[in-house]
């Protein structure tokens, strides 16, 4: 049993997965190695660190995460409104998720939400948002980070 509990400064190493509304699990480390992140570092949104802070190892919960405190609630603004042109001779379907360039020149994946003939309606918002997501976790340890 550590001493230690969850915090900002800890490196934590637990299992967890994520769950939709219906159950469907969206991702998770049951079949593969824990993950391992110090808390604050930005790996995992605040909404999801914040039920975590007091946790200890061999402690298990299973949380809900509302919208705003997972992905964000989804904004229509987020929806572009593309030609037909833009995509060349791509075959297009709705549904499909491809990857554009933002104004910095990162990656960013845009879903195709709408073909209306030469207008195709691309999705930037997260996939995941607007969604309620139910997080469960299994700490397997928590012990003060070390700098490297």
């Amino acid at each position: 049993m550590s001493e230690y509990r969850i915090d900002e400064g800890m490196e934590v190493t637990l299992h967890f997965t994520l769950k939709l509304e219906d159950g469907a699990v969206v991702d998770s480390t049951k079949e593969k190695a824990p993950a391992t992140f110090q808390l604050g570092d930005g790996n995992l949104p605040p909404g999801f660190e914040a039920p975590l802070k007091g946790l200890t190892d061999g402690d298990t919960g299973s949380f809900e995460i509302a919208p705003e405190h997972a992905f964000g609630q989804h904004n229509p603004q987020n929806i572009q409104r593309l030609k037909r042109e833009d995509f060349g001779d791509e075959a297009l379907e709705v549904g499909m998720v491809m990857s554009f360039s933002d104004p910095s020149g990162g990656e960013l994946p845009g879903v195709i939400s709408a073909i209306d003939g030469e207008q195709i309606d691309v999705d930037f918002n997260h996939p995941l948002a607007g969604r309620t997501l139910t997080f469960e976790v299994e700490v397997i340890s928590v012990k003060p980070a070390t700098t490297h």
